[in-house]
């Protein structure tokens, strides 16, 4: 069995492509392309497909992961092209590796977003996110299934600065954009919830809701600040496994 891992993306109007949405157009690719699928046992089988931390409905993302599982091996370059064809404009795979380590789910860590804020000025943004980093914790609510739950918005954001102003919108008025790196933690603190925790410590409310982007998920780097790419291990162990069985085939 192989198992190839893909990085996806969801731009565009398709950024309110829910999870189950995009796995029904996910599985329809596979068979368009003819993928040799391995399927789990039982009464339904179904396609081996492991998703990893999916971005929330509405948010785009340039950063998605997902992992299948093969009967048959094929080429991850070739099989990303002919996937990438079978789905819609949108819902674009950018990369695929052959899995050659274990835990691609526990070295996806850490997410750096984009918030694009219409309406806002730099100046206006720049103190919201200077009280917002100021503060030792920032209390936000979220409603959930089981009613609605309270939590620091606070400490699990490693970085969050402003970047600028988007040039393209700088004739229809302000627009300002915030970069944020917030580690994966329990209870989950998503964009939606440091903006809440914006309009809690400096009554910042866009007058229209932030465009929201992921722009990287993986490890985060201690030392750099920043999230690491997770495939990368998976690179790095290609021309170690060549290397020991060019040395085997050796005389």
């Amino acid at each position: 069995m192989q198992r190839i891992r893909l990085r996806y993306t969801k731009r565009g109007r398709l950024r309110f492509t829910s999870h189950r949405d995009f796995q029904r157009a996910f599985e329809r690719a596979l068979r368009r392309a003819e993928v040799p699928m391995a399927y789990s046992a039982g009464f339904t089988p179904h396609p081996k497909v492991s998703y990893a931390n999916a971005a929330p409905t509405g948010t785009g993302s340039e950063a998605e992961y997902l992992e299948i599982a093969l009967v048959e091996h094929r080429d991850p370059a070739v099989l990303r092209s002919l996937l990438d064809e079978s789905l819609p404009t949108g819902l674009d795979i950018t990369d695929a590796v052959e899995a050659r380590t274990s835990g691609l789910a526990d070295r996806l860590t850490a997410s750096e977003w984009e918030l694009r804020l219409d309406g806002v000025a730099e100046e206006t943004a720049a103190d919201a996110v200077a009280a917002f980093l100021a503060a030792d914790s920032v209390e936000v609510q979220r409603r959930t299934k089981n009613g609605m739950r309270s939590f620091d918005a606070r400490g699990a954001v490693e970085s969050l600065e402003l970047v600028g102003q988007r040039p393209d919108r700088s004739a229809d008025g302000p627009c300002a954009i915030l970069r944020l790196v917030v580690r994966h933690v329990t209870p989950a603190v998503r964009p939606d919830d440091v903006l809440s925790g914006l309009r809690a410590v400096a009554d910042l409310a866009p007058p229209v809701p932030a465009a929201v982007t992921r722009l990287a998920q993986g490890l985060f780097d201690e030392e750099t600040g920043t999230v690491t790419d997770p495939l990368a291990l998976d690179r790095e162990a290609v021309p170690a496994a060549s290397s020991m069985a060019a040395g085997t085939a050796s005389p």
